[in-house]
């Protein structure tokens, strides 16, 4: 009998790094692929990216509507019970063996909970990496702790998960599932990259801000000192990829759409661009900026500049492309003309990659394949000594 992987996805990110896992599970004849589909995928506000995941050929089995309109902390705690209540009756029609979860948004903590106390084995991709300006960061590490796999990106990673009562024999360092995703990918050529967003590019950055839910500063004055910042180059044009479902994310959108109204001819906005252009606009771009993961994980394997803003990635290792500044013009504005100029781009040719190899999925299954099922909901505490 098959055993049945189920993946959960709920945003367009976290979609792109699963994707090469749930192609290789869907091929495996010794595996079910089961896919639900939630959050951001079924709002038509992001897109209803589910269109996507659909053209790709997967089959989705269930969708789980649990986002409210609104972004408040009100809205986001209703909405995480939402989504235990649609993960309940999901995996009850369901039954998988072990789900597959990745990351430390909210509509990922709603599946934990439901395959918990479904008393369903659950595996967990990116766990012991902290974002110490998010309520992200306790709830990945409480994702952690219902888990029973441990699918970490580093080395470190895998050893603060240990440090957290994990068996080391359920931890294990595969890399991560993005740098996979762009050795596997046939990226478009900047003409095709023109044509498919119908937007000429020269050059341009690549820009996503998401909310800092536990930054002292607010969304909206975070999102009009960037916006000030980008003024600043008049010469370069600007892609946006709107926000998350975060509080306060809606504020962000809102400002990105009013600045692209006024500057049309130099700025474009996305609610996703999917995997193929975001990637090949990564390629592409002068810098990336923001506060996204992608541009610590995925953007320096281009050996391009991240300009990272604020707390949102504190405490996650970064390389040598990455540079860090806070939420004031000024800093701003010298981190991006450091990160474009010549000196800094020679410097980052030849530094070393801090993610893995790009074998991830390969490893992902065989653990997936292999791991005996029968006692693991049964978990000790491991004592480091």
């Amino acid at each position: 009998m098959k055993r049945k992987i189920c993946v959960v996805t709920g945003t367009r990110a976290e979609y792109g790094l699963l994707y090469s896992l749930m192609n290789k599970i869907k091929k495996d004849d010794e595996l079910e692929l089961q896919l639900i589909v939630t959050g951001m995928h079924l709002s038509p506000e992001f897109g209803l990216t589910f269109r996507q995941i659909e053209n790709d050929g997967f089959v989705i089995d269930k969708k789980i509507d649990m986002l409210l309109s609104g972004d408040t902390p009100a809205a986001i705690t209703k909405s995480i019970g939402l989504g235990v209540i649609g993960f309940a009756d999901a995996y009850q029609a369901l039954r998988p063996d072990i789900i597959v979860v990745l990351g430390d948004r909210f509509e990922i903590l709603a599946a934990t909970q439901a395959a918990m106390v479904s008393r369903i084995p659950i595996s967990h991709i990116h766990g012991g990496e902290l974002t110490e300006g998010l309520i992200d960061d306790p709830i990945r590490h409480s994702i952690t702790k219902m888990s029973h796999i441990h699918f970490a990106a580093s080395e470190e990673y895998r050893k603060r998960i240990i440090q957290m009562g994990e068996q080391p024999d359920t931890v294990f360092n595969v890399g991560t599932l993005g740098i996979e995703g762009i050795k596997n990918t046939s990226l478009l050529t900047k003409d095709a990259l023109n044509a498919s967003l119908q937007f000429k590019t020269d050059k341009f950055f690549l820009v996503t801000l998401h909310p800092t839910t536990l930054e002292d500063s607010t969304a909206e004055n975070q999102i009009k000192i960037l916006l000030s910042v980008l003024d600043e180059f008049q010469d370069y044009k600007v892609i946006f990829t709107k926000t998350n479902a975060d509080t306060d994310g809606r504020i962000i959108n809102a400002h990105i759409e009013s600045y692209v109204q006024q500057n049309k001819e130099r700025s474009i906005v996305f609610d996703s661009l999917g995997q193929l252009r975001y990637l090949s606009a990564i390629k592409h771009c002068k810098a990336v900026i923001g506060n996204s993961s992608s541009g610590l994980v995925e953007v320096p394997i281009f050996l391009k500049p991240t300009i990272n803003i604020g707390d949102r990635q504190r405490g996650r290792l970064k390389a040598d492309s990455v540079i860090d500044c806070n939420f004031e013009k000024n800093e701003i504005l010298r981190a991006i003309k450091k990160g474009i100029s010549d000196d800094f781009l020679i410097k980052i040719q030849t530094m070393n990659q801090v993610y893995g190899s790009g074998s991830t999925s390969e490893e992902m299954i065989h653990v997936l394949k292999q791991f005996t099922l029968d006692t693991i909901l049964k978990k000790k505490f491991y004592d480091i000594v």
